[in-house]
């Protein structure tokens, strides 16, 4: 299989078939939402946050967005506390080995694969003793109640709307980085899809329904929610790339041939266990809200993904909507 730019922004490969499709399933992050600026720096700041206040360690690296897509692309890191998480130990650990800490953590991300924070764990256990931070952190526990958890939501959501979901009072003062998120989904683009697909488009994002609720707004009304999974709300071990999710999608909506819209490896990795468990999904991978579109494409293109777009809103056309 290969990828071939047909138009800017999108890149096809020849075994594409745009007619065959009687549903689309869009992930939330990095899709709908642009959250480089919510998402991706709340992962900065609870990390720094915990460093200093738990671990004593003042003089740690910045997590940057190639720290964050190194992790991501291993499939393991859809959920970005547990990215958090895996890059809190990281640091520790190379304090702790007297090492590089970008060279040790890009050591890490390498050892690291869709099991996620497992696999983190395993690899740094055998570099030296973390078992302190991890007593203390405590990860992943209780979501309301772990200490992680907490810090990372009232960053995120701002005092506010952390009580509001929480019932509970944030010790952060300061606005949610949650008023960063960029809409990217429209009207025009919902209307285009509703011909095609009328009431067959869903969600099966790991945010919660609230947290999409907030940017969403009335957007949100255009989607089937009853067929909608968010996975934040729901049992940990149906986190992607468990295909789970995605099948009671599909199945509710007694879809044939589904279209998954994602930006990551466990999207990729969770639209293609759907289809070996005997749900047909196509993969189509967003690149347009990466730091680094082209290393984005090239993984998904390694990867045999057959339709990757810069933007939702080429959807229309590479699907003859227009």
């Amino acid at each position: 299989m290969t990828l071939t730019q047909k138009s800017k922004g999108i890149y096809v490969d020849d075994s594409f078939d745009p007619t065959k499709f009687d549903s689309i399933i869009f992930d939330c992050d990095g899709v709908l939402v642009d959250i480089t600026n919510s998402y991706d720096q709340t992962i900065v700041k609870t990390t720094k946050y915990v460093l200093e206040t738990l671990a004593k360690i003042n003089d740690s690296i910045q997590i940057d967005f190639k720290i964050i897509d190194g992790f991501k692309s291993t499939g393991g890191f859809n959920d970005e506390v547990d990215l958090t998480y895996a890059a809190i130990l990281s640091i520790v650990a190379a304090k702790k080995l007297k090492k590089d800490q970008t060279e040790f953590i890009n050591l890490v991300i390498d050892n690291s694969d869709s099991t996620g924070i497992k696999s983190v764990e395993t690899f740094i256990k055998d570099q030296t003793d973390i078992s302190e931070i991890i007593e203390q952190l405590s990860y992943p526990g209780s979501h309301k109640d772990n200490i992680l958890y907490q810090i990372f939501d009232q960053l995120f959501y701002g005092p506010e709307l952390y009580s509001k979901l929480f019932k509970n009072t944030s010790k952060f003062s300061e606005s949610g980085l949650i008023e960063n998120d960029i809409v990217i989904f429209n009207n025009d683009l919902a209307d285009k899809l509703e011909n095609k697909f009328h009431k067959q488009i869903s969600m099966v994002t790991g945010r919660g329904k609230e947290s999409v609720k907030y940017s969403l707004k009335n957007l949100l009304e255009k989607f089937d929610l009853q067929n909608s999974m968010f996975l934040e709300d729901e049992p940990r071990e149906l986190a992607k790339p468990n295909p789970q999710s995605l099948v009671n999608s599909i199945t509710g909506m007694n879809s044939k041939s589904c279209l998954y819209v994602g930006d990551s490896m466990e999207d990729f990795i969770m639209a293609k266990k759907a289809t070996i468990l005997g749900n047909n999904t196509t993969f189509c991978g967003i690149i347009g809200t990466s730091k680094n579109p082209d290393e984005k494409l090239q993984l998904f293109g390694e990867n045999e993904a057959i339709l990757v777009l810069d933007s939702i809103n080429l959807l229309p056309k590479v699907l003859n909507l227009e």
